[in-house]
């Protein structure tokens, strides 16, 4: 089980929690404006166990990725050596997401798996998704993806 969030125009609404339903197997949708009342914020409890879909489990996602270390690693220097003013390639995001879902996936009780969310959502939001499942799922499909044709 895990919670999805999703942010749309209130005329979505009914849409988005459509669209939520043909995919996963959902529970009660809770419904709350944004803070500039522009926009509904929906929170679902949903199960992707029941929609499997082309979601790979983190074992087969990260199978070939390099070690986590290394990834803290590149992602320092290609975030260090950035010029000022420039934006960090798709590449980068999806590899930061990757690595701070790795490190969630390791971490026990701590805050791993809020900075891992919201790196998902990022990916999610550059790569203009639509939001029908967990962002870090999204990650673990475009990351496996990614490496395996590299």
């Amino acid at each position: 089980m895990f919670e999805i969030r999703v942010v749309c125009d209130p005329d979505d609404g009914d849409r988005v929690q459509q669209a939520l339903s043909e995919a996963f197997t959902v529970g009660p949708v809770r419904q709350f404006p944004t803070r500039d009342t522009k926009r509904l914020r929906l929170y679902v409890t949903a199960d992707h166990r029941s929609n499997a879909g082309p979601w790979p489990e983190p074992e087969t996602a990260y199978a070939l990725a390099p070690s986590i270390v290394s990834e803290i690693g590149w992602t320092a220097e290609q975030a260090a050596k950035k010029p000022f003013g420039t934006r960090l390639p798709r590449e980068f995001w999806l590899r930061k997401a990757a690595l701070l879902d790795r490190i969630a996936l390791q971490d026990v009780g701590g805050d791993a798996a809020e900075v891992a969310d919201d790196a998902a959502e990022r990916l999610m939001s550059m790569d203009e998704a639509a939001v029908i499942c967990d962002p870090r799922h999204y990650v673990r499909q475009q990351y496996a993806h990614w490496a395996k044709n590299q």
